[in-house]
C-alpha cells in the first residue's frame, strides 16, 4: 500500500483526539466497522427482523481467499446457518463457560481456541471480551458482539450469528454442547476483525491472549530461564497476569499423552500461585498449578496425598492444600516445577484490564509508528548507512526496582515491539516482517539532540537488544538496566520494508521526570507569558480562543511554522467548536518550545518548513520522534 503522509498522520491525529475523549477504552470501544451494536439489535426488534451483516456476508469471502476461497472444492457444499436453524433450543452459553466449549472444527486455530481455553479460566477477563446477556430468547435479533484488543485500543465487533455449516454440523468451531454457541460465535467475531476465517490459520497462542486481555507476553525457554524467574512469576501474580506453561512433546502423535509423573505433554496448563513455605528450614519454594480437564493430576513430591506436606504446620497445610482430590489443581515444587516443564509463558495486563486498586499494575507507555521506505525504514544494525534512519524513542529509568533482597541498583522493563495488520494483509500477500530493536545508553556527553545520527551508531555499542530478529507478530523481551536516559531504535531485519507497528514499554516504575527550581521557574516563567498572550486573543473571555487566532498566538510565542503544520496544530487541539481551550494552548507550546530548545542551539526563531520532521510528534505523541516515558 503506498505511503501517504497525510493520509496516516490524520488518522493518528482524529485516534489522539479520540483517546482524549476516552475512545478506544473498555468502557468506550471503538465501533468496528462503524456498526453500534445498541442501534442495530434495536433497529431489528423494531422491524421485527434478523440482522444481516453486509460487512461481513455469510458468503465465500468471509471463508477465505485462497485454500477457502472461490475456487476451493473444500467451500462447495457449506451452507450458512442461523443456530435455530442448526438445532432446537439454542443458547448463548450452556452452565457457565468451560474449556469443553472449545472443540476445533477444520481449521487449523487451535492457538486461537487454546487462548480462549485459558480465558475460561477468569470469568473477569471472559465477560469483557464476551459480554453478558446476549440470548436466543429474550431480545433477540440474530445480532451479536465481542469485545477485542487492537493495537492499543478496545474495538466491539458486532456479527450476526449465521454460521457456516456442513450437513447441519458447524464447520468450525463448535461446543461439545450441540445447542451452545458462545464459542463458534466468538470464532466468527475474531475472524471478521481479521477479515476472514482463512486468515486465522496458523499463530501463535499468546498472539489472541494479548487480543482478549491487552496484555503483553513474555516467554521463556525452562532450559535458559533466569535466575529470578521465580520472582519474576510472583510478581506477575501479584499483577494479575495470566500464566502458562507446558511441556513440549518431541512427537506430535504422542500429543496430550500423560507421563508417569501425572503430567500431560503437548497440554497447556495454568500457574495459579507461587509461595515459599515458611515454617519450614530450609525454605521450600511452591507452585501451583491447575490442568484445565478438571483432573490427571501431579502425583510427585508436594502432590496432593504427598508424605512432604507433614512436614509443614497445620495452619499452613490447611491454607496451601485446599482443593479436593483429582480436581486439577496441585502444587509442585519449584525445583520440579523446571525440570518437568519446557516452557512457561506470562501475560502482563495493562493497567485498564483490571480495575482492582489493591493489584499492583505495571505501567505501560505505548507508541505508534511506521517504517516508511526512503525516510524511516533503516533495517537492523548490519546496515550501518540507514539503521539511523530508524524511529528512535527516548527511555528514562528513574526509580530502582523494590527489591530488598536484591542489591543491584537496577530498573525493570519489558519492551513489546509489534508490527500492525499482516495477518489481515495476507490475502494481498502479506507476510509477517522479520523484526527487533536495539536499546542505546545516551550519555549527558551527546547533548540534547532528538534524534540521534549515523556517527553515534558507528561508535557506540548498544547496551541491550533483543534475543533475535523473528517473523513473529510482536516481539518482546524483559530487561534490567541501571537507572538513565536510552533510546530503543525499533526496525526490521531489511531496510526499506513499509508497515505500521506499535512499540509498548512496561516499567514496574512509572519513568517521569521531575524539575528542579530552576527549570520550574523557567516554565513558569514561560507559562506566565503565554497566559498573557492566551488573553491577548480571548477577546470576550470565553475561556477558549478561536483556531483561527491560534495562528498569531504561536507567532507571539515566538514559532514561525508553515501553513501545514498551523493545520496540523488546528486539528490535534481545536474543539468541535474550533475553539482552543488555555489547556491545550499550553499544552501546544510546552511541545512546541521542548522540541525547538533541543533541536536548535542558535538563538534565531525556529521555523520549519519540512512536515515529515514535526508530524510524528504531533500526530502520534512522539517529538521528532522523541518520547520520554
Amino acid at each position: 500500500m503506498p505511503y501517504t503522509p497525510s493520509g496516516f498522520f490524520c488518522d493518528r491525529l482524529i485516534r489522539e483526539r479520540e483517546r482524549r475523549d476516552g475512545e478506544g477504552s473498555l468502557s468506550k470501544p471503538l465501533r468496528f466497522s462503524g456498526q453500534d451494536f445498541t442501534a442495530l439489535k434495536q433497529e431489528c426488534l423494531t422491524k421485527k427482523c434478523l440482522f444481516e451483516d453486509d460487512t461481513f456476508p455469510a458468503s465465500v469471502e468471509s471463508l477465505g481467499y485462497k485454500e477457502l476461497g472461490h475456487k476451493s472444492n473444500k467451500v462447495k457444499n457449506i451452507v450458512w446457518k442461523r443456530p435455530k436453524e442448526i438445532c432446537e433450543n439454542p443458547q448463548f452459553i450452556v452452565g457457565g463457560a468451560s474449556r469443553t466449549d472449545i472443540c476445533q472444527g477444520d481449521l487449523g486455530d487451535c492457538w486461537l481456541l487454546a487462548a480462549i481455553a485459558c480465558l475460561t479460566l477468569n470469568e473477569k477477563l471472559l465477560y469483557r471480551v464476551v459480554p453478558q446477556e446476549q440470548s436466543f430468547s429474550e431480545g433477540y435479533g440474530g445480532i451479536f458482539h465481542f469485545q477485542f484488543w487492537r493495537y492499543g485500543d478496545w474495538v466491539d465487533v458486532v456479527i450476526d450469528d449465521r454460521i457456516p455449516t456442513f450437513n447441519s454440523q458447524l464447520v468450525f468451531t463448535k461446543s461439545a454442547e450441540r445447542n451452545e454457541f458462545w464459542s463458534a460465535l466468538l470464532e466468527k467475531a475474531y475472524a471478521k476483525l481479521h477479515g476472514s476465517y482463512e486468515a486465522l490459520k496458523g499463530g501463535n497462542t499468546t498472539e489472541a491472549m494479548e487480543d482478549f486481555t491487552g496484555g503483553v507476553t513474555e516467554f521463556y525457554e525452562m532450559k535458559e530461564a533466569p535466575k529470578e524467574l521465580y520472582k519474576i512469576m510472583k510478581k506477575a501474580l501479584e499483577r494479575g497476569s495470566m500464566m502458562g506453561c507446558s511441556i513440549d512433546s518431541l512427537v506430535p502423535a504422542r500429543f496430550e499423552t500423560r507421563t508417569v509423573t501425572g503430567l500431560v505433554k503437548g497440554h497447556a496448563y495454568s500457574v495459579t500461585a507461587v509461595e515459599e513455605s515458611q515454617h519450614k528450614e530450609p525454605k521450600v519454594r511452591l507452585v501451583r498449578l491447575r490442568n484445565p480437564w478438571g483432573q490427571v493430576e501431579w502425583n510427585g513430591p508436594w502432590s496432593d496425598n504427598s508424605k512432604e506436606w507433614v512436614s509443614l504446620s497445620k495452619g499452613e497445610k490447611d491454607k496451601l492444600q485446599h482443593q479436593s482430590a483429582e480436581d486439577g489443581e496441585f502444587w509442585m515444587a519449584f525445583d520440579d516445577f523446571k525440570k518437568n516443564y519446557t516452557k512457561i509463558e506470562i501475560c502482563n495486563l495493562t493497567p485498564d484490564a483490571l480495575e482492582d486498586d489493591k493489584i499492583h499494575k505495571w505501567t505501560v507507555s505505548v507508541n505508534e509508528g511506521r517504517w516508511v521506505r526512503g525516510c524511516s525504514a533503516g533495517g537492523c544494525r548490519n546496515y550501518p548507512d540507514t539503521f539511523w534512519t530508524n524511529p528512535q524513542y527516548r527511555l528514562r529509568l528513574l526509580e530502582e526496582d523494590d527489591d530488598p533482597e536484591d542489591n543491584e541498583v537496577a530498573c525493570s522493563f519489558v519492551i513489546a515491539l509489534m508490527q500492525k495488520n499482516r495477518r489481515k494483509e495476507r490475502k494481498m500477500g502479506a507476510n509477517l516482517f522479520t523484526i527487533g530493536f536495539a536499546i542505546y545508553e545516551v550519555s549527558p556527553m551527546h547533548g540534547n539532540k532528538q534524534h540521534m545520527q549515523k556517527d553515534f551508531f558507528l561508535f557506540n555499542s548498544s547496551k541491550a537488544r533483543c534475543k533475535s530478529y523473528i517473523n513473529l507478530r510482536e516481539v518482546t523481551q524483559r530487561f534490567r538496566l541501571s537507572p538513565g536516559e536510552y533510546v530503543i531504535i525499533p526496525s526490521t531485519y531489511e531496510p526499506h520494508q513499509e508497515g505500521e507497528f506499535i512499540l509498548r514499554v512496561f516499567s514496574e516504575k512509572r519513568n517521569t521526570s521531575e524539575l528542579n527550581l530552576q527549570e520550574f521557574r523557567h516554565l513558569w516563567n514561560k507559562i506566565k507569558q503565554w497566559q498573557g498572550i492566551f488573553q491577548h486573543y480571548n477577546s470576550d473571555q470565553a475561556s477558549s480562543i478561536n483556531s483561527y487566532e491560534m495562528r498569531n498566538a504561536v507567532n507571539d510565542a515566538g514559532f514561525r511554522l508553515n501553513n501545514q503544520l498551523y493545520d496540523i496544530i488546528t486539528m490535534r487541539y481545536a474543539n468541535e467548536s474550533m475553539n482552543i481551550d488555555f489547556d491545550s494552548f499550553i499544552s501546544c507550546l510546552v511541545r512546541l518550545e521542548a522540541m525547538f530548545s533541543k533541536s536548535h542551539t542558535n538563538t534565531s526563531p525556529p521555523y520549519y518548513t519540512d512536515p515529515r520532521s514535526v508530524c510524528p510528534l504531533l500526530a502520534m505523541q512522539v517529538w521528532l520522534p522523541y518520547m520520554v516515558m
